[in-house]
């Protein structure tokens, strides 16, 4: 098979060896003056006028009466969170599964806090048993988590975001990004040209974004959410599919705000050793300073990476763990960054009949929904992990 996509690095002019940094598993791209201070502010001023959105909303009070309608026993429960199948449940299994926590990040104080909430560790020993599951009431803890009053610097992330069309007819400077990203990536402009517009990302002083995966793991029932409309098939399951991501710097950020990497050179992955003592490697609030690598905010500068391996083949294959990523607490000022994501499918059938479904509508002549094109491909991509 040709290579079409691995490695698709390209160090173009605006790259030089001083500038990047490869950790072991995870290839992290910095470089400098990728934009201009000019091209910065005009992309924060397109944003200002687009309008922001909060990337993440306070939970819904009705979270208790959505979570009674999932269909899943007590012990199902149970064998989900127990990652070691050990018939115990420590507090950093519990903690993994974020999505418990109705958007909020739990913390082990938390957790321990629910638990003396809901009588749940009679010992106190901060491990539930397997009986000592068996006699919990999830009621009693669905109430619990609907009665907790959260902040925004609660939750998983506590920014504000807008996307900013990059297709013909966008704005020059707009267009000018794009194509620069073409060829720091190398990869086909069919492929750049019909992913994600970009997303420009505001963090006032209290912002953070807790590390995560910028896309999810594509098994056979998942779908991408840029190919399933054309693909016309339904699945249990869908992620993102993004396959690069390409940050940029459009300010200088007074205080905090790094980009940090927490397991980018360790020789292995466990999803376990995330969290060792009390101490959770994810939480970009509090621990950014034991992360692996972090990267400063300098106005203009990009940092890359990729969110999956290669399949051997050329193409898109299993997601990258150590691509996992997050935003550090911002301690002073306001952090503007702006994020261009290439979308591919690990099926490559479906990537093609994308492509050419794409290459139909702008090949449709004058009047052709292009921009539609590509907000309604993407208008269903809203990934927390």
């Amino acid at each position: 098979a040709r290579n079409l996509l691995w490695p698709a690095i390209g160090m173009g002019s605006h790259c030089n060896s001083s500038s990047v940094s490869v950790a072991a598993h995870t290839f992290a791209a910095e470089i400098p003056d990728f934009l201009t201070e000019e091209e910065c502010k005009l992309i924060v001023h397109l944003a200002q006028l687009k309008g922001l959105q909060k990337s993440q909303i306070l939970p819904t009070d009705d979270y208790e009466e959505a979570m009674e309608m999932i269909e899943i026993s007590q012990m199902d429960i149970f064998n989900l969170l127990d990652h070691n199948q050990d018939g115990q449940l420590q507090l950093k299994e519990v903690l993994t599964h974020t999505r418990l926590g109705n958007g909020r990040w739990m913390t082990p104080e938390n957790i321990r806090e629910m638990y003396t909430a809901v009588k749940a560790d009679p010992d106190g020993n901060g491990v539930l048993s397997l009986e000592e599951f068996k006699q919990l009431n999830i009621r009693d803890f669905h109430k619990y988590m609907g009665s907790q009053k959260v902040k925004m610097s609660d939750l998983v992330r506590n920014s504000q975001h807008t996307w900013l069309y990059q297709g013909e007819g966008a704005h020059q400077v707009m267009r000018a990004v794009r194509q620069r990203v073409m060829r720091l990536t190398r990869l086909p402009p069919e492929i750049v040209e019909h992913s994600e517009p970009l997303q420009v990302v505001r963090y006032d002083q209290g912002g953070h974004y807790h590390a995560h995966m910028d896309s999810g793991p594509v098994f056979p029932e998942t779908a991408c959410s840029h190919t399933k409309l054309v693909a016309n098939e339904s699945a249990p399951f869908e992620t993102s599919c993004r396959y690069v991501t390409v940050l940029f710097y459009l300010n200088n950020v007074t205080g905090g705000g790094e980009t940090v990497f927490p397991i980018a050179d360790n020789r292995t992955y466990e999803e376990m050793s995330l969290i060792q003592n009390d101490v959770d490697l994810r939480d970009t609030r509090k621990n950014c300073d034991k992360g692996n690598l972090r990267v400063k905010p300098q106005q203009g500068t990009a940092v890359f990476w990729y969110n999956y391996l290669s399949d051997g083949e050329g193409w898109v294959g299993e997601l990258d763990d150590f691509a996992l990523h997050g935003g550090c607490l911002v301690t002073q000022g306001t952090k503007w960054i702006a994020n261009n994501w290439i979308n591919v499918d690990p099926n490559r059938r479906r990537q093609l009949q994308f492509q050419q479904e794409m290459e139909r509508y702008a090949g449709a002549g004058p009047g052709a929904p292009g921009e539609w094109t590509v907000d309604k491909a993407y208008s269903g991509v809203h990934l927390e992990l």
